[in-house]
């Protein structure tokens, strides 16, 4: 808890100062704790096995394959968003194994290739409009708590089907 008060402190710190425009201090955290989420978030899909990417835990939710496509397509929606540009991933349909880890793959690469080009001053930046208008911090900590909160439904399939989910790494 400690060094995400000092994570999110570093923001705060900088109302009412002059930040250093080079200041990479947050967004070295972030880079950091995006790249413990990729590698967690593929572990998780890795572990179940291509047959069972299309298992639902319920009728009404998605299989594991769209779970998987989910969290790509938002966090690259996300990411976009804070970036202002646009998704590198359109309209994902394949949910089987091979595809979802492609496109997890392809949107981790596209958050922390836009991450890593920006400074803590950036990270400040307003981007979008009206009820969408944020910072860029703010979007991609959404798409970081967004895959979370889908990363750990997953687990709960991988457990229903007898596997246990790869070790939780901060």
């Amino acid at each position: 808890c400690m060094k995400l008060a000092a994570v999110l402190a570093v923001p705060l710190s900088c109302v009412g100062l002059a930040c250093a425009q080079d200041s990479h201090a947050l967004v070295d955290a972030m880079v950091k704790h995006y790249q413990a989420s990729e590698e967690l978030t593929l572990a998780v899909a890795e572990a179940m096995p291509a047959e069972n990417y299309s298992f639902k835990a319920t009728d009404a939710e998605m299989s594991f394959g769209q779970q998987m496509n989910h969290i790509a397509a938002a966090n690259a929606n996300y990411c976009a968003a804070g970036l202002e540009t646009k998704s590198p991933l359109g309209k994902l349909e394949d949910a089987s194994k091979a595809a979802a880890v492609k496109n997890l793959n392809v949107a981790f690469d596209f958050c922390l290739d836009g991450l890593k080009k920006l400074t803590d001053a950036g990270l400040m930046k307003t981007v979008g409009s009206g009820a969408h208008q944020r910072t860029v911090f703010e979007a991609f900590w959404g798409g970081f708590t967004h895959t979370a909160h889908h990363r750990g439904q997953a687990e709960v399939y991988l457990r229903l089907k007898g596997i246990t989910p790869p070790e939780y790494k901060f």
